[in-house]
């Protein structure tokens, strides 16, 4: 069985995506949950450590998900696209209020970052195919 270049791309793509969601998530945990803090918007209305303890759970679980899941992975990529769509009120946030982490400690940093998130977005759902159950596919 011969896969095509365009899978094999995927397949890493969405592999290393898993990993990076991974150590996103342990970052939540430990090293940099400082910084995680910093960027949960204050009407978020509940504390900022639960949320990105939580948070951080929510992410290890999608990077494994990514990288050991097969069937229905449209719908895990959907949700993973999702997950970047919802948590990017704070990356807003931490542009809007000037709250230095992540080595972002100006407006300019703060606001290129805003345009990182719909890349995340767009690899999600590259990476799963999930482009073509946006479409209608339901092989996919």
């Amino acid at each position: 069985m011969t896969i095509a270049r365009s899978d094999r791309a995927r397949s890493v793509a969405r592999v290393v995506l898993g990993i990076g969601l991974i150590f996103a998530g342990i970052g939540h945990l430990t090293f940099a949950r400082t910084d995680f803090q910093a960027q949960v918007p204050d009407w978020v209305g509940i504390d900022k450590n639960v949320v990105v303890i939580v948070s951080g759970f929510v992410e290890i679980s999608l990077g494994v998900a990514l990288i050991v899941v097969r069937r229905h992975r449209a719908l895990l990529g959907l949700a993973v696209g999702l997950f970047f769509i919802a948590v990017f009120p704070g990356n807003i946030s931490q542009f809007i209020d000037g709250h230095d982490a992540f080595g972002l400690h100006s407006d300019a940093a703060r606001r290129a970052r805003l345009f990182f998130q719909p890349v995340l977005v767009a690899w999600a759902w590259w990476s799963t195919n999930a482009f073509d159950r946006l479409r209608g596919d339901r092989s996919a």
